[in-house]
């Protein structure tokens, strides 16, 4: 199926988010996930269906500064 990515259109195949993050070989630990503008909990990325066309963006925590 097809899906965007963070923008750009990608071939996986998986069936939920958690799917699409372990095809992505991302920790779900260390991503905030949002479907189709919706910030999907991290305690239903495993039961939160993907579908044809869906739009994820993945946004990473990032440790920096002074």
């Amino acid at each position: 199926m097809q899906v965007t990515i963070n923008g750009k259109p990608e071939d996986v195949q998986a069936s939920t988010v958690l799917g699409v993050l372990k095809h992505k070989e991302v920790d779900p630990h260390m991503v905030a996930v949002e479907l189709n503008t919706q910030i999907v909990e991290r305690d239903k990325l495993e039961t939160t269906p993907i579908k044809d066309g869906d739009k994820l963006e993945f946004l990473f925590f990032m440790g920096g500064g002074e």
